[in-house]
């Protein structure tokens, strides 16, 4: 620590309780009171540098003109009593403790060159200036002990040029830094000496680029702020630094830090703390990890931060979407909202995301030879990212799917966000949607159909159709559709032809796979019964899921994820679409259903009760032919 000492008279000052005066042969003539504290003094060697005193001196009366009162005097009497020591000539060593203090009197007892050549002002900012400001740590303490003296720190430019000073050292080349610095984190072997291909040469120790990083910690949130914008302004100190110098200072000055619980007399304070930390942010991508950012979402909504810095933080972590994970997204639900979680700051997150890719799509339109490889890898790159939100939005469906009050329609708003050639395997979405309706038996069929329309079939892995083909849960079209997209994988990875699908199952199919879209009226009114058909027993669909079971045990009795097993599943799977006795059931089922209406008898799929009897193979007719 730089220290500075003027004077050379030993120090002679006298303290008796609240009394302190000059231990010398004259009397004091004179009397200066500091709050409750009397300084006995002599008017000579004060009044010849203290304009101040001189003007209160000389405006009393003659009865009172030997006692003045400055209770007001920045520093108290300690500040007082360094200036006066100075008028003295006794010895005073400033540091960078009480330079503040001592400068911050001086300019209250107007000690400047005008009075006295080489006043204490004078020497105080040659001080500063060749000694205080030139030392890294020096100038972080002048800082912080600036906040006692407000407004008088601030108007004598002191703060600026402490911020200033910190933020131009902080600027500088790692390579050129000779001074000391706080560093306690985990260095490298060859830092410490003891790399094993150390070849007994002892280098010059490399300056790490965040070396300034864990000083700056100390300040204040305030000051803090003051010396990240002087850092941002001067532009030499990358975005990724910057945010790792604000997730270094969060994480130091939020002590319950992604807490649900949050301690009241410091609410105030962390919520501020909190805005001032979204507030620097770097507007950069890649900047800051995006667990740190949802980590602040949670602090911040807990401590009810405003809604201008909550939707900023949004939008930043919307643009690093692609590197979150469903724990990370399970904020609280907000006070006076049902439900465990607040889905909808998910759908802006998502929202925002699709934004941001979306304006780096059209930002770029040219034609795909113009393509440069570098331009192609960020298309592709992407495109990964895509993919990487997909399956942090479906693993977050699974877990808000236990929340007994999510609603339905929360569910499949922020389900079908996501967009479909971002989502190419549907398991995911599967088991999110199975433990919707396991943890909400009693919704409607209605609701049942409108969530089980998120999932396409065809999407599905074996692992995941066989889940699906003995599931209770799901309606009856989803299992056969199951079963049917099940059996032309199999016959299509065979090489075998095309399914000759029956007109019973081909309504339980979608339009673009050979199901009847039948009239309008049809689709309409009669899709809940399609949905839903109560004329297959439990029975049939025991029997399909004892087929699968013993397939399942078979393949895992048998080796489970080799290439015979799987082409044992696969024949299983065929074996279990050629069963003649539950898909006569349902063909028979759904024909005279379509028969007793005569808004289907122009559909694909219808046949007449005397068919079935003379072409009874027909109800068979649904492996590959």
């Amino acid at each position: 620590m730089k220290f500075m000492k003027l004077g050379s008279k030993p120090d002679s000052f006298q303290s008796d309780g609240n009394m302190r005066y000059v231990a010398t042969e004259l009397a004091a003539d004179f009397v200066v009171n500091v709050g409750d504290i009397k300084f006995y003094l002599h008017k000579f060697p004060l009044l010849s540098k203290c304009t101040r005193l001189q003007k209160l001196l000389g405006n009393g009366n003659d009865e009172t003109n030997d006692e003045v009162h400055i209770s007001d005097i920045p520093g108290g009497a300690s500040a007082f009593e360094i200036c006066a020591k100075f008028c003295y000539g006794m010895v005073v060593t400033l540091n960078a403790y009480n330079v503040i203090a001592a400068r911050c009197a001086a300019e209250y007892l107007e000690m400047h060159e005008v009075v006295e050549k080489g006043n204490l002002i004078y020497k105080i900012e040659v001080f500063l200036n060749t000694s205080i400001f030139r030392s890294w740590k020096d100038s972080i303490i002048v800082l912080q002990t600036t906040r006692s003296f407000f407004p008088w720190s601030e108007e004598l430019k002191v703060v600026a040029r402490c911020v200033d000073c910190i933020a131009s050292k902080a600027s500088v080349d790692a390579s050129k830094i000779d001074w000391s610095y706080t560093y306690n984190r985990r260095k490298l072997p060859s830092e410490n000496g003891i790399d094993p291909h150390w070849n007994g040469v002892r280098r010059q120790m490399t300056v790490p680029k965040d070396w300034w990083v864990e000083d700056l910690c100390d300040l204040e949130m305030d000051f803090y702020k003051r010396v990240i914008v002087a850092i941002k302004s001067k532009g030499l100190i990358s975005a990724d630094l910057i945010g790792e110098a604000l997730k270094a200072y969060a994480l130091k000055w939020l002590p319950a830090f992604g807490r649900d619980q949050v301690h009241g007399s410091e609410a105030a304070r962390n919520r501020s703390l909190v805005e001032t930390v979204i507030w620097l942010l770097p507007s950069e991508r890649g900047c800051v990890p995006c667990g740190f950012l949802l980590k602040l979402l949670k602090a911040g909504t807990l401590l009810e931060i405003g809604e201008t810095a909550k939707r900023e933080l949004v939008k930043k972590v919307g643009m690093h979407l692609d590197e979150a994970t469903a724990v990370d997204l399970l904020l609280p639900a907000p006070v006076g909202e049902n439900g465990l979680y607040d889905v909808g700051i998910v759908q802006n997150m998502v929202e925002e995301f699709l934004i941001q890719e979306q304006s780096g799509r059209t930002g770029h339109l040219v034609v795909e030879d113009e393509l440069s490889s570098d331009e192609r890898t960020s298309t592709s790159v992407s495109y990964a990212a895509k993919l990487a939100v997909s399956k942090v939005i479906d693993s977050y469906l699974l877990e808000i799917a236990r929340d007994p009050d999510l609603p339905l329609s929360r569910f499949v708003d922020l389900a079908e966000m996501v967009p479909g050639a971002a989502r190419p395997v549907h398991d995911g979405l599967y088991h999110a949607i199975d433990m919707y309706l396991k943890e909400h038996p009693g919704i409607s069929k209605s609701e049942k159909k409108r969530i089980c329309m998120l999932m396409d079939c065809r999407k599905l892995s074996m692992d995941a159709s066989m889940h699906a083909a003995q599931n209770d849960r799901l309606p009856l079209r989803v299992v056969v559709q199951v079963l049917f997209f099940e059996q032309v994988r199999s016959g299509a990875a065979g090489g075998l032809g095309s399914v000759d699908i029956p007109g019973a199952i081909r309504t339980l199919l979608p339009p673009e796979n050979g199901g009847s879209l039948g009239s309008s009226r049809t689709a309409t009114t009669n899709t809940e019964e399609d949905w839903d058909s109560a004329a297959v027993t439990s029975e049939d669909l025991r029997s399909i899921k004892g087929e699968l079971a013993a397939m399942r045990f078979g393949g895992d009795k048998r080796g489970g994820g080799d290439m015979k097993s799987t082409d044992k599943m696969s024949s299983k799977m065929r074996g279990i679409l050629k069963s003649s006795r539950i898909f006569s059931k349902l063909l028979s089922t759904k024909e005279k259903g379509e028969n007793s209406s005569s808004d289907t008898s122009e559909s694909p799929g219808s046949v007449n009760p005397g068919d079935n009897k003379s072409t009874p193979s027909r109800n068979r007719r649904v492996s590959i032919s």
